[in-house]
């Protein structure tokens, strides 16, 4: 875990971020005046002193007070205030950071590891840890929980069992490492790769790659031309770096047809079987792809090249029966590549007419939530000009870990590859980020204890949340020199043992509302900002998005002022200034979606947004930090 701030800021409150954030405070605190009002500001360690000698009392003539008017306003603070340092803090310094790509790689962990069972509080399902406050005798051990304040007891036949907390690892950071290993477990390079081919027949429109001139024409080439040859690149480079690997063929028009190995007899659905999810979704989970690519790489090479480009666009039936197919091995990879809106089958987000079914946007949400919990990473690719509804259908790579990209011609054998590059490092996982009694998490939980669902991790994944205090804990949390936290990250790995990671920090609270500059990690803040607004623009609520841009501008503005600009401030202020931009250009994009709201209602997606827009937002949802030279900075994935 990495905070954001070196001490617990205990007076935030949300109505101090922006007027018309009031969706951001739980239910159950009230909106009365505070006795502890949010008037943190960003203050710097003065040079010292010369000399040791305190200064001078002030004459007691000049102490005399002076009486005003009560008809006349209160003085105007001095100009110079703000530029003193003393600019008042809007944005929450309270967050956490969660480096999920690192802390799942067990093979890099400096973590005690243990095999016993973790003891739990019998009410949060807190782990005892290092900072446990625990007491033994003959009959039980008891221990208060730090986060809840329930009493625990163990008693002698739990001791006997091996539960007692001396018979286990009481550390800061522990592995817990589940002994069980799933029966079903195979090779780690026995996965399945699946392309999934769009040939509808959009995939002809044509781009020019070479400019003519006086001895030769132009030449152009089709979008599906230019996926055949990345297709061929791929196929070769998996043959070469990993020839046990199984990889499979599917493409999609007005049907879908799974070429598998490229050995076999295909199979096409159509009709009716494009609208049965449970039939397709059988098809796909029995579906044998028994090759390797070491085995098939000539067939599926020339079944490449026999495509040709015809009909509308089944994507949905296409991406379900691709991921049921890889879903029969964990850690398989499904790479949809098409250039068209879905138009027939499941998951189609096109409406033909006043009496056809509306569209169902629904569907891909259970389709990336299935492939998540199988471990599959499914990696979405739309052709550049083309109106797709990616922020639809990139929920899919969204929800698994995949990659999200608008791609031309010259780019797509660039981003198949990479896509291909990342691995899974674990499934299934879910992270618990317990704090004490009296914290909750804007935009997350009324509670002290978080859930998230993460599902599959590829390297560099990164998770932040941000917390508060309530109002009526601020006095006996300022009473406290130090609050505990502790994560929780359960998951497989890719040899599917089973892990529970347990990790327990202390941090200090602030006794005054005063931030020094150098206690705050502009890395953490800048990560959390973009995945915020990246969030709350696609659930439509840009304008606290911006709202949450423009208290990060006063936060660096007040830092800038304080010290000089070093390289790190400078990279974060550029990085805020762009999402400013982005922000800006998608409320223009949303304003425009909105018109004619009765005509468009039942046509555009919910968000609003455009392909290019959703492919950004979707990037500040992955964005992560990333070490420079000894410092840490705030970037979004490419």
């Amino acid at each position: 875990m990495e905070f954001a701030c070196s001490h617990v800021v205990c007076n935030w409150r949300p109505e101090s971020l922006a007027e018309g954030l009031s969706s951001t405070l739980p239910c159950t605190l009230s909106r009365t005046h505070s006795e502890h009002p949010y008037d943190n500001r960003i203050a710097v360690i003065p040079s010292p002193m010369p000399s040791l000698t305190p200064p001078p009392v002030p004459p007691r003539r000049l102490t005399q007070k002076h009486t005003r008017p009560t008809s006349m306003p209160p003085p105007v603070p001095p100009r110079g205030l703000e530029t003193k340092g003393q600019a008042r803090l809007k944005a929450n310094v309270n967050v956490v950071s969660l480096k999920v790509g690192n802390l799942v790689d067990i093979s890099k962990a400096s973590s005690i590891q243990s095999n016993q069972k973790p003891v739990h509080c019998g009410k949060c399902r807190a782990v005892m840890s290092a900072v446990t406050n625990s007491q033994t005798n003959p009959n039980a051990t008891t221990w208060c929980c730090e986060f809840c304040g329930m009493k625990n007891v163990l008693s002698q036949s739990e001791v006997k069992m091996g539960r007692s907390p001396l018979w286990t690892s009481l550390g800061r950071d522990v592995l817990y490492m589940d002994e069980e290993v799933d029966a079903d477990y195979m090779n780690l390079e026995d996965m399945l790769v699946v392309f999934c081919v769009d040939i509808s027949g959009s995939m002809s429109v044509t781009s020019e790659v070479s400019p003519g001139n006086s001895m030769r024409s132009p030449t152009y080439v089709s979008r599906l031309q230019g996926v055949q040859d990345a297709l061929q690149m791929a196929l070769s480079s998996l043959q070469r770096s990993s020839p046990h690997r199984r990889v499979a063929l599917v493409t999609f028009n007005d049907e879908v047809t799974v070429y598998g190995d490229g050995t076999g007899i295909p199979l096409t659905l159509r009709d009716w079987a494009l609208v049965d999810y449970d039939h397709v979704k059988e098809q796909g989970e029995k579906y044998s792809t028994p090759h390797c690519i070491a085995e098939t790489y000539q067939c599926l090479t020339q079944r490449v090249k026999e495509l040709r480009e015809h009909g509308a666009t089944a994507l949905g039936p296409a991406a379900l029966i691709s991921v049921a197919m890889a879903s029969q091995f964990t850690g398989s990879k499904v790479i949809i590549c098409t250039d068209g809106r879905a138009n027939i089958g499941l998951g189609q987000l096109e409406q033909e007419s006043e009496h056809s079914p509306a569209p169902s946007p629904y569907f891909y949400n259970q389709l990336a939530n299935h492939a998540a919990e199988k471990g599959v990473i499914v990696s979405v690719m739309t052709f550049e000009g083309e109106d797709c509804r990616l922020a639809e259908v990139g929920k899919l790579a969204d929800h698994t870990g995949g990659r999200i990209n608008i791609v031309n011609i010259g780019t797509v054998a660039t981003e198949i590859q990479t896509a291909l590059a990342d691995n899974v490092l674990a499934t299934n996982v879910v992270s618990t980020l317990l704090a004490p009694d009296g914290v909750y998490f804007p935009y997350e939980e009324d509670n002290h204890k978080l859930v998230r669902e993460i599902g599959n991790v590829t390297d560099g994944v990164e998770i932040t949340f941000q917390f508060a205090v309530r109002p009526d804990k601020v006095d006996s949390f300022q009473r406290r020199d130090r609050v505990p936290f502790q994560l929780q990250l359960s998951f497989k790995t890719r040899d599917l043992k089973k892990v529970t990671r347990v990790i327990t920090q202390q941090k200090r609270v602030t006794t005054s509302s005063w931030v020094w500059a150098g206690s705050l990690n502009l890395s953490v803040l800048g990560v959390h900002c973009a995945q915020l607004c990246a969030r709350l623009t696609m659930e439509g609520r840009i304008q606290e998005a911006q709202n949450q841009l423009k208290a990060q501008q006063d936060l660096l503005k007040d830092i800038s002022e304080q010290k000089p600009i070093a390289k790190e401030e400078s990279i974060y202020g550029n990085w805020i200034s762009t999402m400013s931009m982005i922000c800006e250009d998608l409320t223009t994009d949303t304003q425009d979606s909105t018109e004619n709201t009765a005509l468009l209602a039942s046509r555009k997606p919910s968000t609003g947004l455009s392909d290019e827009a959703a492919k950004v937002v979707y990037q500040m949802k992955r964005a992560k930090s990333v070490g420079q030279k000894g410092r840490k900075v705030a970037m979004l994935e490419s």
